[in-house]
């Protein structure tokens, strides 16, 4: 357990660092979309494409980094330094711009090249947003939290990205999306900001001390989470681990087109000011659904957000009002951000001591290369007949529909079919063990 005085130093760490990473993970998860959607007429399968490939890169980054950072026992480096690196990508996708691309390559189209190039910037920048935040960030809330206070940890760090999508987009209000300076701007701003916060983990981040992992090899070490051994071992670790891909791959079948279908299908140029109140009041349901987990434990805690989740797909596929639609947005993003925590906080319980570096890569497996590969693929699928729009510079462009909610709630359908096999299963285990 944490000393009082490192309590409070630990809740600064990571609200600001985690609120910072999120915010720059909302603008590559959520905005990324919008900016190749709107500078480059980029397609649902290049949206996927660049997803998938973000997502590949981010749990590589998380298996290979987290292993490291195990190996030397340390994870401040590697998060005030990636910080800073991470940073200082997002400031260069100012760069992309179509007039640039135009003047230092005449005799290519800067509208396809440009896709191609986000998409390869993208994924160097989700190299180093992962280091620092999926690997080493998150292996030192592990470290530094135990299982009388992860549910309580885990809620105000899963209610991060709710509060990071507020922050994003009051402060996209007042820029016009359509205009490249915007995006010029506004990827200044973000990485400037990443930088600095970075800059400042050197002197406020407290170093964990951990075990290092010194009687094996760096490579023994990055495939001990891969061992049929371990895998035997931890069962509960690799339960969660799939439950927890099955979640996200129903949040990714619709996340990539989340605020292009409230801009383009509903015609919600003002879905800022729709969208604000529900995430301010899904982010106070977040912080404090934690403690439930810690006083209820996983099951009595799991049903509420999944239900909450499927009754905002329901609103959302079949409504189109603007009240309805705010509710709807208001369930989906409350079981969204509730079940990161209790999934979140289950992980981190079952994660093995002195190898939650390691088991980062796992954890991103399940949380972002799983769901990042197959949840955009599906959206794309459902989307493949969708209407389309010509802009005025003759760009056709898709309309996303409703129907990237009913995919994701069949696959929520199919996640609570697992957990309720897997707790069958476990309750005839237990009562066979009592019998014997």
């Amino acid at each position: 357990m944490l000393k009082i005085k490192d309590k409070t130093k630990f809740y600064i760490a990571l609200i600001v660092f985690g609120l910072t990473g999120q915010v720059a993970w909302v603008v590559e998860n959520m905005y990324f979309n919008v900016y190749v959607y709107k500078m480059f007429g980029a397609s649902a399968t290049d949206i996927s494409t660049m997803v998938a490939v973000s997502a590949v890169v981010a749990a590589l980054t998380t298996i290979f980094v987290g292993a490291l950072s195990d190996k030397f026992g340390k994870r401040k480096p590697f998060i005030a330094i990636g910080y800073i690196i991470w940073g200082l990508t997002i400031s260069l996708f100012a760069l992309i711009r179509v007039d640039v691309i135009s003047k230092l390559f005449p005799t290519v189209s800067a509208m396809s090249l440009g896709v191609t190039l986000v998409i390869i910037m993208d994924g160097v920048m989700t190299f180093f947003g992962s280091t620092a935040n999926d690997a080493c960030f998150n292996a030192w809330i592990t470290d530094t939290t135990d299982n009388t206070n992860r549910g309580k940890v885990e809620g105000l760090n899963s209610m991060m990205p709710l509060v990071a999508i507020l922050v994003v987009f009051g402060g996209f209000m007042s820029f016009n999306l359509d205009l490249a300076s915007s995006w010029t701007t506004i990827f200044l701003i973000i990485g400037i900001a990443v930088i600095l916060i970075g800059v400042l983990g050197l002197f406020t981040i407290k170093e964990v001390e951990i075990n290092k992992t010194q009687n094996g090899s760096y490579f023994k070490n990055l495939i001990h989470g891969f061992k049929p051994s371990v895998i035997k071992e931890n069962k509960n670790f690799y339960f969660a681990l799939i439950a927890f891909a099955v979640f996200n791959i129903s949040i990714q079948i619709f996340m990539p087109y989340l605020i292009l279908y409230y801009e383009v299908s509903l015609g919600m140029k003002n879905y800022v000011l729709i969208m604000a109140p529900a995430i301010i009041l899904a982010s106070v349901v977040t912080a404090l659904y934690g403690k439930v987990y810690d006083k209820y434990g996983f099951l009595n805690s799991v049903i509420l957000p999944i239900s909450s989740l499927i009754l905002g797909y329901v609103l959302l596929f079949f409504f189109k009002n603007a009240v309805l639609v705010f509710i709807g947005s208001l369930a989906m993003m409350s079981g969204y951000l509730t079940g990161m925590s209790v999934f979140g906080a289950k992980i981190r319980d079952y994660t093995p001591e002195n190898k939650s570096g390691s088991f980062q890569g796992l954890r991103i497996i399940g949380q972002v290369l799983i769901p990042g590969v197959i949840g955009p693929f599906i959206g794309s699928a459902v989307l493949k007949n969708a209407k389309t729009t010509v802009g005025t510079d003759g760009t056709v462009s898709f309309i996303p529909n409703s129907n990237i909610f009913l995919a994701a709630l069949i696959v929520a359908v199919v996640l609570i079919g697992y957990l309720a096999l897997y707790f069958t299963v476990l309750n005839k285990k237990e009562r066979r063990n009592n019998n014997g």
